[in-house]
């Protein structure tokens, strides 16, 4: 885990001492926000400004939520690159690698929850392609690989809470070497590249995501459904 130095940098932001859940379910104290609206038609305006905290998406069906490392795309922290997801190219979010060393506890952690009319939902599932020929990471190049866990958002449920989602947006549980066994990959990780968040939406208006200075322990790539264990203040799921 990064020290406290490091990410009061990372989140541009003054660190809290310690955490409290809010009546809303997140931790307390400073974040990151990314607001993913659903809208009826697409957008045709430019959205790249550095300011930007807001992903649109098409209101009904599918869209590509493009990641990549800001260390490397961008100058750290986080940052939405592009927020038009309801065009052919995409949106494009940058944001830090979350577990360099692979050891399953993370360098921040992610909350969302849906808003909106009751009983519309949004699936976001993490994606990537092969880093290499088969035999190598037993994965091949431009080979898609979805993570075997699916966040599902549903705005059914009142009063919306936050819920740690870190698992499945920072996260692929998959095959990636071809040994039949699951394997579990941070973002960013060597044996894939060009991942994303495949976002299917039905009729979800407001996705919020929130990205805390908190570590969190992922479970183990043979048990993708099991708890996810935080020092926010909370056990998610």
């Amino acid at each position: 885990m990064k020290n406290c130095r490091f990410l009061a940098s990372l989140f541009g932001l003054v660190l809290f001492a310690g955490t409290a859940l809010a009546g809303n379910g997140a931790p307390s104290g400073s974040h990151y926000n990314l607001n993913i609206i659903g809208v009826p038609k697409d957008k045709t305006a430019a959205m790249t400004s550095s300011n930007m905290h807001v992903i649109f998406v098409p209101l009904w069906g599918n869209a590509k939520i493009n990641l990549c490392d800001s260390d490397a795309c961008a100058d750290g922290g986080f940052q939405v690159l592009d927020g038009n997801g309801t065009d052919g190219n995409g949106a494009l979010f940058a944001l830090p690698s979350p577990d360099p060393d692979g050891n399953g506890t993370t360098d921040y952690s992610v909350f969302a929850r849906a808003l909106g009319q009751p009983n519309n939902s949004a699936d976001m599932t993490t994606c990537a392609t092969g880093a290499g020929d088969d035999g190598v990471f037993g994965t091949a190049d431009d080979e898609l690989v979805c993570s075997e866990i699916t966040l599902t958002l549903d705005s059914t449920t009142r009063p919306s809470k936050f819920q740690n989602v870190s698992k499945y947006l920072l996260y692929v549980y998959a095959d990636v070497d071809g040994d039949g066994i699951l394997d579990r990959v941070p973002l960013f990780g060597d044996s894939l590249q060009d991942f994303y968040w495949n976002y299917d939406n039905n009729g979800l208006k407001l996705a919020q995501l929130r990205f805390y200075p908190c570590s969190s322990t992922i479970p183990s790539a043979t048990d993708p459904t099991g708890v996810t264990t935080d020092n926010c203040g909370r056990t998610g799921n």
